[in-house]
């Protein structure tokens, strides 16, 4: 949103580095200058003929044009949003933000508000000036009503009436959390079903996962984000677990093996995605055994992209063991169920870092694309020894964000009472308990190798 009459667009900054000065200058894409600023440099001459100059002075200097270059393309913003701010901005003409977005994104407090101190550390104090009205003053809790609803420019475009309520927003996974973790169990056998809605870890598992603990006191876990306010559920504190690109894990491991065009080939013939036809190969090649038991010999540790909890280690590599000179169909279908277990052996950490924090966990609850895999959902409940919830509607997020309008349409009196009444239990997932003892084995090379990785790390660092 811009204060002023520039076109908005993408702008770069060139810094010189001069004997006697530093100068930089704001191009645009076409390669006009726009704004230019200048710093003198300190030099000393101890002696005749010699010369110093101060790299940090220097550096001082850099950082002294670029921000008075940035009061140029910078002072003129009106207002910096997140995206889910922006759409509701967008909705309404309101600039109130969402307490989700602040608080997991911006480092905002639920109870103290914003951190005059930490703006000033960073460089950005000019965000502290009239009562932080450029990043939000005005903070509501999501399911809140903002102002009066769609406004008729909004409406129109959307083609839906104004004035329809319009709600703070969550962050996507945070609704997805929301849509599946109130549901109402009763009738399915489950322990949860007499225990608070703190006993449940909601999953929200796609291109890369999150898991959204909540409890009604701060848990401080090491590795794992938070404790947020009120960040996904009104009146509960939230962690955010999580593990990076875990869907793209499984398609890398599968579209980099040798055997993956005769997989296309076959799933093609039979009108299956390539993990239907994988799912039931596997069933063929599991003779007499259960089908995760393929995997004895062969191990991963699934942090191609670093781990993000709950060892919060970008520098962490993947790892394989037990690879052959074959690479038939059977070989990528059985790397394939071992990168899956490494993603669920991966959750069954963070479990354990969350509940030796003093959460207490019983039951899972999956959502987003990567539920949908019968394998997936199944080697979770095996490999954490908890039933594992799907919600009747697939798309979760989208229900959580459903449940957020419902509450600030005043149709229910909370968000608690919506989630209750608008998540449903599709279909409950029990661990095969007599696999259990397999399992904790496998969790155990599990731990060995990232124990393994980082002594090599040491090794190589070393003299």
């Amino acid at each position: 949103m811009s204060g002023g009459d520039q076109e908005p667009g993408r702008y770069y900054v060139g810094v010189d580095v001069g004997t006697g000065s530093v100068r930089a200058a704001l191009v645009d894409q076409r390669g006009v200058l726009l704004a230019f600023a200048d710093q003198p440099i300190n030099k000393w001459e101890p002696q005749f003929s010699h010369h110093e100059q101060s790299s940090e002075d220097i550096w001082a200097a850099c950082c002294v044009v670029t921000k008075n270059l940035r009061e140029t393309c910078w002072d003129k913003a009106g207002h910096f949003f997140d995206l889910p701010d922006f759409l509701s901005w967008k909705a309404t003409g309101v600039t109130a933000r969402s307490l989700c977005s602040l608080v997991c994104k911006w480092t905002y407090s639920a109870e103290k508000g914003w951190d005059d101190s930490f703006w000033k550390t960073i460089g950005l104090e000019d965000f502290v000036a009239d009562n932080y009205s450029k990043i939000g003053n005005q903070v509501l809790p999501p399911g809140a009503s903002l102002g009066n609803g769609l406004t008729p420019e909004a409406a129109k475009d959307l083609g839906l009436p104004a004035g329809v309520a319009v709600a703070a927003s969550l962050i996507d996974a945070h609704a997805g959390g929301l849509g599946v973790i109130g549901a109402d169990v009763r009738g399915h056998g489950l322990s949860c079903e007499g225990q608070p809605v703190t006993s449940r870890l909601a999953v929200i598992c796609g291109t890369s996962s999150c898991h959204m603990g909540i409890s009604r006191d701060p848990i401080f876990v090491p590795g794992v984000w938070g404790p947020y306010f009120s960040a996904m559920v009104p009146g509960f504190w939230l962690n955010e677990g999580g593990q990076s690109v875990t869907g793209k894990l499984i398609d890398h491991m599968v579209q980099g093996h040798a055997a993956f065009p005769e997989l296309q080939a076959k799933a093609a013939a039979r009108c299956q995605s390539v993990y239907a036809y994988l799912n039931s190969h596997l069933d063929l090649i599991k003779k007499a055994q259960p089908v995760g038991f393929l995997t004895v010999d062969l191990h991963v540790w699934p942090d191609f992209h670093g781990n993000r909890s709950p060892l919060a280690d970008l520098t962490l590599k993947g790892m394989v063991t037990g690879l052959k000179l074959s690479q038939d169909l059977d070989d990528l279908a059985i790397l394939y169920l071992a990168t899956v277990q490494a993603i669920a052996f991966g959750t069954r950490l963070i479990i354990e870092a969350m509940e030796a924090a003093g959460h207490s966990v019983s039951t899972l609850f999956l959502c987003g694309g990567l539920s949908k895999n019968p394998l997936f959902v199944q080697m979770h409940a095996d490999i954490t020894g908890m039933p594992v919830i799907l919600s009747r509607e697939v798309e979760s997020v989208l229900v959580g964000a459903a449940i957020l309008g419902a509450c600030a349409s005043g149709d229910f009196a909370s968000v608690q009472e919506a989630m209750a009444k608008m998540s449903k239990v599709g279909k409950v997932v029990f661990p095969r308990l007599e696999d259990k003892r397999y399992y904790d084995k496998k969790y155990k090379v599990f731990l060995k190798l990232v124990e393994h990785q980082k002594e090599y790390a040491a090794i190589m660092k070393g003299d």
